[in-house]
C-alpha cells in the first residue's frame, strides 16, 4: 500500500511553506483501488453520463464518478429516470454514487453497484437539493449521524469494494458537523471521504473553506478528497499543499471543457482549436446518443452546446443555431461544416475507443435526475 503524501503545511496559520509544487500525476490508493492521478471528476446531475466520464479519463482524471443514483430507483426499476447505468472498459477506476436514508435498502443498492462493475460505491451525504433532503437523504444525514453510520456500515458489510462518502461541512453556515461525523463514518467502514466545505444552506455561493478540509485530513486515517473551487492547476496545487488531501475534485469547471482537466493535471494551458472543440463535442454527442438514445439525448445535449462552444471559441449565434436543429445528426453535420478538420480528429478518437460490447449493462438501473453536493 502506498502511503498518502502530505505537504509541508503550517496548520495554525494555513500558510504554505515554500513554493507550491504538487505532482498531480502522483498515484494514490483507496484501500486496494489505485487512483492514477490526484484529480477526481465530480458526480454532477444531468452531466455525468458515461460519455462525460470517459472523456474525463482521457483528459487526466484519475477517478470518475456517476451522478447520484436513487437507491429507491434501483430497487423499484423506476422508468421515470434519466437513463440506464453502463460501465465501460475505459472508465476505471469508477465510483458509482448512491443516495437514500434506509440502511438495508442502501446495502442492497451497494450490491447492485458492485455487480455493475464499479470500483467504488460512494454515498452522498452532501446534496442540498430539497427534493433529496426532504426524504431524509443527502446533506440531512449530517444531522442524523447515527443513521448515517448505520448506512455506511450496511453498505460496507454488503460489498467487497470500498465504500466512500461525499459530504458538506454541515447544514448551516459555519457548521463543523462534518468533523465529528467523519470520524464516526470511518469507524463504520468508510474507506475515503470527500469534503465540499460549504454548508448545505450556501449551495454553491461564497467560497469553499479548505482550512476545514485540512482539519479533516488530520482527524482521519483514510484518504480525503478536497472539493470546491478547484478551477486551475495553481488552485489545485495550493489546496493540496494547504490541506494534505489525497486528491482534488473538479466539477462545474469541466462542463464542456475537458481541457481544464488537462491544464490541472499536466499544466498544459493551451487553448483547443475550433477543430478540436468540434471533434470533442461530436464524439460526446455520438456517445451520448448511443447511451441514451436519440430522443432522450437530443434534449439532454442542448446545454452542452453552450458549454463547449462558449469561452470565445465560436460566435454566440452558432450555439443558438445548433439548439434549433432537429436531430443530433444535423448538429454534427453543422459542426463539420464549421470546422472541417474535425472529421479527421473524430475518426482518430473513435478508433481509440474500446469496443462497446465490452460494457457491463444491468438493464433498467436508473440514474437519478438529482445532483450531488
Amino acid at each position: 500500500m502506498v502511503a498518502m503524501p502530505h505537504a509541508d503545511v503550517n496548520r495554525p496559520t494555513g500558510t504554505i511553506s515554500g513554493p507550491v509544487q504538487v505532482n498531480l500525476r502522483e498515484a494514490w490508493w483507496i484501500r486496494d483501488v489505485e487512483i492514477p492521478t490526484r484529480l477526481v471528476l465530480a458526480p454532477m446531475a444531468g452531466v455525468s453520463v458515461q460519455a462525460f466520464r470517459r472523456q474525463g479519463r482521457r483528459f487526466g482524471a484519475g477517478l470518475v464518478c456517476s451522478e447520484m443514483v436513487s437507491c429507491a430507483g434501483l430497487g423499484h426499476r423506476n422508468e421515470r429516470t434519466l437513463g440506464y447505468l453502463r460501465v465501460a472498459a475505459d472508465e476505471h477506476p469508477l465510483a458509482i454514487q448512491i443516495f437514500g436514508s434506509e440502511p438495508e435498502v442502501m446495502g442492497e443498492a451497494a450490491r447492485m453497484v458492485e455487480a455493475a462493475g464499479a470500483d467504488l460505491v460512494d454515498v452522498n451525504f452532501g446534496c442540498p437539493v430539497r427534493k433529496v433532503t426532504k426524504t431524509g437523504a443527502g446533506a440531512t444525514l449530517l444531522d442524523d449521524p447515527d443513521r448515517a453510520c448505520r448506512i455506511v456500515a450496511a453498505m460496507a458489510e454488503a460489498v467487497a469494494i470500498p465504500v466512500t462518502v461525499k459530504m458538506r461541512r454541515g447544514l448551516e453556515n459555519g457548521s463543523r458537523t462534518c468533523l465529528d461525523v467523519a470520524v464516526r463514518l470511518v469507524a463504520a467502514g468508510a474507506a475515503s471521504l470527500t469534503l465540499h466545505p460549504r454548508s448545505a444552506r450556501q449551495m454553491y455561493t461564497g467560497e469553499a473553506d479548505h482550512s476545514l478540509t485540512a482539519e479533516l485530513v488530520e482527524l482521519v486515517d483514510v484518504p480525503v478528497v478536497a472539493s470546491g473551487d478547484i478551477t486551475s492547476r495553481a488552485r489545485a496545487q495550493s489546496v493540496l499543499a494547504l490541506t494534505g488531501a489525497a486528491g482534488v475534485m473538479v466539477g462545474r469547471g469541466a462542463q464542456g471543457n475537458p481541457w481544464a482537466l488537462r491544464e490541472i493535471v499536466d499544466g498544459d494551458g493551451s487553448q483547443p482549436s475550433r477543430e478540436e472543440v468540434a471533434a470533442e463535442l461530436t464524439l460526446f454527442i455520438r456517445e451520448t446518443v448511443r447511451e441514451l438514445g436519440e430522443q432522450r439525448a437530443g434534449g439532454f445535449l442542448k446545454k452542452f452546446y453552450g458549454w463547449y462552444l462558449g469561452r470565445g471559441r465560436f460566435p454566440r449565434p452558432f450555439k443558438q443555431e445548433l439548439v434549433q436543429l432537429e436531430t443530433t445528426d444535423d448538429v454534427v453535420t453543422r459542426l463539420f461544416a464549421a470546422a472541417p478538420g474535425a472529421v479527421e480528429i473524430v475518426e482518430r478518437l473513435q478508433g481509440e475507443l474500446p469496443d462497446p460490447d465490452d460494457e457491463i449493462l444491468l438493464d433498467q438501473m436508473p440514474i437519478s435526475i438529482y445532483g450531488g453536493g
